[in-house]
């Protein structure tokens, strides 16, 4: 690290170094929110198709808002060290971009609980940028899931963090 800095401890690792899910279990439940944001990157033809309802898989917006809600749901299935989560509220809007050309992917995740509720934020957006390329992949290979990432969280010892 620069400057003599120390590497942050990684709670995902023992002190031997073997992967491990971290004891919430002496932590305070308190509310806690994360908001995630992506973009899928397409030819202007591919958008006005999606636009236009013109994909024959269906309403892609709706599919990958739906998608995104599902794949939040299951996070801790799909991330070996995530714990199972009781969410409160999932909410994913897919937005066209006309000026861009692609789709905007905003995720809020709630709970009440000990862990926050970033991944499943990130799986949400992640989740609906994937539905979005595999419903328009006939009509435009060169497709790009672009700069998914956390936006902002709340909640437990650390507060609020805004990124964005």
């Amino acid at each position: 690290m620069a400057g003599g800095e120390k590497a942050p401890k990684l709670s995902h690792l023992d002190a031997s170094g073997r992967a491990r899910m971290v004891d919430v279990s002496a932590k305070a439940e308190t509310e806690r929110e994360a908001e995630a944001a992506g973009r899928v990157a397409m030819q202007p033809a591919t958008l006005a198709l999606i636009q236009s309802g013109g994909v024959p898989k269906g309403d892609v917006l709706a599919v990958a808002e739906l998608a995104g809600v599902m794949a939040a749901k299951r996070t801790g299935e799909l991330i070996p060290l995530c714990h199972p989560l009781p969410l409160s509220h999932v909410e994913v809007r897919a937005t066209p971009d006309e000026a861009g050309s692609g789709v905007e992917l905003r995720a809020v995740v709630r709970t009440t609980g000990r862990t926050g509720v970033e991944m499943e934020a990130l799986t949400a957006v992640s989740v609906a940028a994937l539905t979005i390329y595999d419903m328009c992949k006939a009509a435009d290979r060169g497709m790009r899931i672009e700069a998914v990432r956390l936006v902002r969280k709340r909640g437990g010892k650390s507060g609020e963090i805004v990124l964005e």
